[in-house]
């Protein structure tokens, strides 16, 4: 059985935090360490050599996805995981990914200070490429171990800059041996923060996530003419960015059709030739649709796609509309949901059932392994941003969870 006295060491799990926030450390405190960079390269090694240290061997498998495995008693058994990632948006914060790899990193030395030794092997995974900030889309290389993507052509991604993916992976050292996916996993546990408001309006401390919302994201180009903004009388224009903005407010008229669930943003957007004199020729921009129920997503998908050609074709533009991304909705193995939710009563905890907005790592294994997530609060439900924030005692209390639902599937599974 588990032991229910085993606890984290929270002081060691924040100055964990704080020590790898140098890597890629901002002037305003956040993080911008984006994939594949000789920041992700730093904070790689420090993670490699810290679990090491704590007595774990470290595998790389071919899309850089690190596992760091503690041995069980019985190491025929597939071992149970954690995991999350270390890689940042542009102007990240401290806690969104890093909290779930250095949380599992406080489970691992909770073990190893205890002198626990589990029935199953216990590994602690860092995911490549969760946020898709640098290369799209997001959760690539986890896609890959779940069969979602090939190994190929993640390998073929390149970045705004044309810097391909696989170039870069092999240019940090990061490229492994072992076949993506080859990997067995008995349970998969990824401890993060909320990035949402509602366990903080709650007052609750623990969120026991049932699953994630599906989404979809895209690509989109439209085309008019560029033209002198000082000659060229109004209703001869053929204006792509004012079509883009007339695009953008028809993209959240209908997330706010669908709502409280829905949700839709442009959070890029390119205008050319971006000239102060310049009638804009052309825009690229991206959408992101989101809902938990996919029937919902796909009339969303629907609604805002006959807008757009609507006001395409009222502008006098040209229209292009690439699907990037689809994640439909997931629900986690509900054994695993309620050992987080055991664990977080165990601890004294009232813990919500919440369904994530955002999507993790943990939507692609639950395809491939038992899954489930524990919530934390973070401040005003603010994530990527440099202002993200959490109370070092959420932060252990959702290690500490993390801890209890590893040890109760050790024992049950």
């Amino acid at each position: 059985m588990f032991h229910s006295n085993m606890r984290i060491d929270g002081n060691a799990l924040w100055a964990d935090l704080m020590d790898t926030a140098r890597f890629g450390g901002t002037p305003k405190g956040g993080i911008r360490r984006l994939t594949l960079t000789p920041e992700d390269k730093q904070v790689r090694e420090w993670f490699a050599s810290t679990c090491e240290s704590l007595g774990c061997t470290i595998t790389v498998d071919t899309m850089g996805n690190m596992f760091a495995r503690r041995p069980g008693l019985d190491n025929s058994l597939p071992p149970i995981t954690m995991g999350s990632h270390l890689d940042t948006q542009p102007t990240g914060g401290k806690f969104d990914g890093i909290l779930g790899v250095l949380g599992g990193l406080a489970v691992l030395r909770a073990l190893q200070e205890a002198g626990h030794t589990t029935r199953h092997p216990i590994e602690l995974i860092n995911w490549t490429n969760e946020e898709g900030s640098r290369f799209t889309p997001p959760m690539m290389c986890s896609g890959v171990f779940a069969g979602i993507f090939t190994e190929q052509e993640v390998l073929d991604k390149r970045d705004r800059a044309g810097a391909r993916f696989g170039d870069e992976l092999v240019s940090i050292g990061y490229r492994g041996e072992e076949i993506c996916g080859d990997h067995p996993i008995a349970a998969y546990f990824e401890l993060h923060i909320e990035q949402g408001p509602i366990l903080e309006v709650k007052d609750r401390v623990i969120g026991a996530v049932s699953g994630v919302q599906g989404m979809r994201w895209y690509e989109v180009t439209v085309k008019g003419k560029d033209a002198h903004a000082g000659s060229t009388p109004m209703p001869m224009r053929h204006d792509a960015l004012l079509a883009t903005s007339r695009m953008v407010v028809a993209l959240s008229e209908v997330a706010l059709g669908h709502a409280p669930g829905a949700v839709g943003t442009v959070g890029l957007i390119e205008n050319r030739p971006n000239s102060n004199n310049v009638v804009p020729g052309e825009t690229f921009f991206t959408v992101d649709i989101r809902h938990p129920d996919d029937t919902v997503v796909a009339t969303m998908e629907r609604e805002f796609m006959d807008r757009f050609h609507s006001i395409a074709e009222a502008g006098g533009v040209t229209l292009e509309i690439v699907s990037i991304w689809d994640a439909p909705a997931v629900h986690f193995d509900t054994r695993c949901v309620e050992m987080v939710a055991d664990s977080a009563r165990q601890m004294g905890y009232d813990p919500l059932s919440i369904v994530s907005g955002p999507g993790h790592d943990a939507a692609y294994l639950a395809r491939v392994a038992p899954t489930a997530m524990i919530f934390v609060p973070c401040r005003d439900g603010l994530s990527h941003n440099e202002e993200e924030s959490i109370t070092e005692s959420e932060a252990e209390a959702g290690a500490n969870v993390l801890l209890g639902a590893v040890l109760r599937a050790d024992s049950t599974l």
